[in-house]
């Protein structure tokens, strides 16, 4: 898909492909209403406009999104509907070793239970040790902190499923 196609899809359309980016509801009715985008810039310009006016129930939708960073069985899940724009983004975890494995679960469960949502990280690129070692130093954070956080990192992965749905990235 090009711009082209993207400012052509009627609304369910559109809807349905910004999906494949993030979930939250919000942040997807603006982006079909932002249309049309003259190019790459003005699309990936208009997410973050749209994504920096959602609020925190919009933030939580989209966490929502995630499978947890070390739940095996939860990326298997996940993989599975979104393997088109999602594959490769955690595939750091493929390689880690049981020990890490199970702390990443451990911890992305302390994280969940301390802030009401999973830790959320830009996991392409890292490897599990890595995200390992950002988890362990998020989780002193306050939950406000981790908000503007998970935030932050949302919006990396969202702009690179953007690129991912517009035939930019692999």
């Amino acid at each position: 898909m090009n711009i082209t196609d993207l400012n052509a899809l009627d609304n369910q359309g559109a809807k349905d492909a910004f999906g494949t980016c993030c979930t939250s509801a919000t942040w997807i009715e603006g982006m079909v209403q932002a249309r049309p985008f003259k190019d790459v810039d003005h699309t990936q310009q208009a997410a973050l406009d749209v994504w920096t006016n959602c609020e925190e129930k919009d933030f939580l939708q989209a966490f929502e999104g995630h499978p947890k960073i070390g739940d095996v069985s939860s990326l298997r899940k996940k993989y599975a509907n979104t393997k088109g724009l999602a594959s490769n983004e955690q595939s750091g975890v493929n390689d880690a070793n049981e020990a890490v494995l199970q702390a990443l679960c451990d911890g992305n469960n302390e994280y969940d239970d301390k802030n009401g949502f999973i830790f959320i990280v830009y996991a392409t690129g890292k490897s599990a040790a890595q995200m390992l070692e950002i988890l362990q130093a998020r989780l002193p954070n306050d939950r406000v902190t981790e908000l503007k956080n998970a935030a932050l990192e949302q919006s990396k992965i969202t702009a690179l499923r953007i690129n991912k749905l517009l035939g930019l990235a692999s």
